[in-house]
């Protein structure tokens, strides 16, 4: 591993162009980031003033970016074993590891304390908690040190929502809290539908994947039984402030469909998998992703909704009767 970093110090920096710095920061993680602090931040009760709003969101994304780039300079020797990240900036020669690490290193220091200004303390915290969990935590010990790395790790993507939310109240909710763990139950089967039909890269990283030390028969049953605990937080959401009659029917129909991927993912064997090239562990992990987006859009309609009165009164009328 020290010998590969060393190598790959020689890049010469010079070579790099805006771009690979931008891709240095992860931007479609970066993208996720946003869009489900954006959620948290909009549906939160209170008010935070345009600007603060998107100042909060700017300083995320940074945070975001930091991680990002924290994690490519600690990973560069594996990212270039393996096919998916092999043209990353780092192992394509374009940006040498201490760039990285200093950009890394900079913009943390510049995103935890630029919110909390912008917010306040707890969001700030918040912030910095998210990016050691990620880049201390999953990055630099549990991913290559056991098998759960991205069931632990995967709680480093689950807080933008609620650093979203406490940078609106100071607080965190069981809203809040709804958020986080629909994102965390998410990640475990979301990414071991990845490693299925990744397993080689894996293998060649030498990355402790479940995949990898238990075989993808194991893995099929994990995503399964993660994807049947995810559901009871998926559908509780729609029981409480950012949910409603519209995200709940959402809710149960990509449940549903969650649930018959994971069920068609546990019932196949190797043979026919690898005969039809993954197909369904493909057409299940793409889903996965629509999945997400759209319960976090759900929630976002919802508190457009509230606003129309008639709308208003019937979700009114129908949380009085889930009580009984």
């Amino acid at each position: 591993m020290s010998d590969i970093r060393a190598d790959m110090t020689l890049a010469d920096p010079g070579e790099a162009r805006f771009g690979d710095f931008v891709a240095l920061l992860k931007p479609r993680v970066m993208s996720l980031v946003i869009f489900t602090a954006l959620v948290g931040l909009l549906v939160a009760p209170g008010y935070l003033h345009p600007v603060e709003a998107l100042a909060a969101i700017i300083f995320i994304a940074l945070g975001a970016g930091a991680s990002g780039a924290l994690n490519m300079w600690w990973d560069a020797d594996i990212d270039r074993l393996m096919k998916r990240t092999a043209k990353r900036p780092i192992p394509a020669g374009k940006v040498s590891p201490q760039d990285a690490m200093a950009i890394g290193v900079a913009l943390s220091g510049i995103s935890v304390v630029m919110l909390w200004l912008a917010t306040n303390a707890l969001a700030g915290f918040l912030l910095a908690f998210t990016i050691f969990f990620y880049a201390v935590i999953y990055s630099m010990w549990l991913k290559r040190a056991t098998p759960q790395n991205i069931v632990i790790g995967g709680a480093a993507g689950a807080f933008p929502p609620m650093i979203g939310w406490v940078a609106v109240t100071g607080s965190i909710s069981l809203e809040a809290c709804l958020m986080f763990m629909l994102i965390f139950m998410w990640t475990p089967p979301h990414f071991w539908a990845l490693a299925l039909f990744m397993k080689s890269d894996y293998h060649k990283a030498r990355v402790p994947m479940l995949t990898v030390t238990h075989g993808r028969k194991a893995t099929r049953n994990h995503i399964l039984v993660y994807t049947v605990a995810l559901v009871p937080f998926a559908l509780a959401a729609g029981f409480t402030s950012i949910g409603g009659p519209v995200y709940l029917a959402l809710a149960l129909v990509l449940n549903a469909m969650f649930l018959q991927g994971a069920w068609a993912i546990w019932r196949r064997g190797e043979a026919q998998a690898e005969a039809d090239g993954y197909a369904t562990e493909k057409r299940v992990f793409k889903f996965s992703l629509a999945y997400l987006f759209l319960h976090f859009s759900a929630i976002l309609l919802e508190k457009g909704l509230v606003q129309i009165p008639a709308y208003a009164d019937f979700a009114a009328t129908l949380k009085i009767l889930e009580l009984f």
